[in-house]
């Protein structure tokens, strides 16, 4: 047996976001470069709320719909969108042996409980107790299960089949990052055959929008694109979204006749202290892992890029050093999808499969100049993920000739 690393396939995607669901659907409202967001519901917080979908068609047992949160909802119908792309969805003899690295947050807050606590903790008598008694009185038996996004994996395990092993990450950006690198470590390694990647955010709820605010990360007023937020109007607009992919080594997809939509050749990841200047150092360590493997004229670059400052300044301040100037076309997603933290990576990973199928990549849709229009057919795309508060992270997708 050979001691080279095994070649890594994705061969299925599952996406929904505000753009809609699958693929065709996110293509289309990118190609037409006019984002749209909801800056009423929550005013003055921006949010990409997810449409209407029938969950039905991928979570058949209302039962099970009824026990998951939103979140829950949405990374489970992600996942079976991609087990349907990849041609394994209700296949016992490859869902037993697939394993499942999952990326998300905690789950929600009963609101009215904490509302409760939080109005009537002044007029009481002895608070330590009134707390004690309002928790152990009002809060659900499942609430604290909620909480723990390893319920994600739990659901997909139960309404798909998916019964290899489990990995749950948390922990915002970087747990999506990793989440997709241990997935491309494992299955080159010959440690994995077949693996099923992701994650989903609920980003329509209050109790995430005040967190986010009290570290004046959140989008308010208007939504603009990325790279144009600066200044008073800076942050992220929370999307809800989820995205996972199917990866799997090449030889085991050629022994079950599944074609790649695109190939994982790199991950990288690094966590910088965030002192001025160490991000673009960060990433500009990762490029030099990856920058001559990229074919000029041929190659994109999909940025995570959040809206929150300094880490979207940071990120600009690399790409126009280290990509832009050889003539690589950048295109910031948030821009349209909103930001999901810890899917937002599986889902840019997942775009780019998009573009390679497309063979193009879609307009710019900036106004300071960052994102330049791109004619050639394109043959890679990187993906780049910049935490809002730690964490960097690239990947290299190619397409599969």
């Amino acid at each position: 047996m050979s001691d080279a690393p095994r070649e890594a396939w994705i061969t299925g995607i599952g996406i929904v976001s505000c753009l809609g669901e699958g693929t065709d659907a996110h293509w289309q409202k990118l190609m037409a470069a006019e984002p749209a967001a909801d800056s009423t519901t929550f005013a003055p917080f921006v949010v990409h709320p997810l449409p209407p979908i029938n969950f039905d068609a991928q979570i058949a047992k209302k039962g099970d719909q009824r026990q998951m949160e939103n979140w829950q909802r949405i990374g489970t119908y992600a996942a079976g969108l991609a087990l349907d792309s990849a041609g394994v969805k209700g296949k016992p003899e490859i869902l037993s042996h697939m394993d499942m690295i999952v990326a998300a947050g905690g789950g929600e807050r009963d609101l009215k409980v904490d509302s409760a606590v939080l109005s009537g903790m002044p007029g009481a008598a002895n608070p330590a107790a009134f707390l004690n008694e309002r928790l152990m009185g009002d809060l659900r038996p499942t609430l604290f299960l909620a909480q723990l996004s390893n319920l994600l994996a739990g659901n997909i395990s139960i309404v798909h089949g998916v019964t290899g092993s489990s990995r749950t990450f948390m922990g915002e950006e970087a747990a999506g990052v990793d989440a997709v690198r241990i997935a491309l470590s494992r299955i080159a390694a010959g440690q994995s055959d077949i693996a099923l990647v992701g994650g989903a955010h609920n980003g329509e709820r209050a109790d995430l929008l005040m967190l986010y605010e009290f570290g004046h990360y959140a989008l308010k007023d208007k939504l603009t694109p990325v790279w144009q937020r600066d200044g008073d109007h800076a942050g992220f607009a929370l999307g809800s979204l989820g995205a996972f992919l199917v990866i799997e080594a090449r030889e085991h997809a050629e022994a079950r006749g599944a074609k790649p939509l695109a190939r994982l050749t790199t991950v990288l990841s690094d966590r910088s202290n965030r002192q001025p200047g160490t991000a673009v150092q960060s990433l500009t360590r990762l490029w030099d892992k990856i920058k001559t493997r990229l074919k000029a004229g041929h190659a994109a670059v999909l940025s995570g890029a959040t809206g929150a400052l300094p880490a979207t300044s940071d990120e600009r301040t690399f790409l126009q050093s280290q990509v832009t100037k050889d003539g690589l076309a950048v295109r910031a997603t948030g821009t349209y999808l909103g930001h999901g933290l810890e899917p937002q990576f599986p889902m840019n990973v997942a775009l780019a499969v998009v573009v390679l199928n497309h063979g193009s990549l879609f307009p710019p849709c900036d106004a300071t100049g960052l994102e330049q229009p791109m004619t050639g057919a394109v043959d890679q795309v990187v993906v780049t993920s910049v935490g809002h508060w730690r964490g960097e992270g690239l990947a290299l997708v190619e397409r599969v000739s």
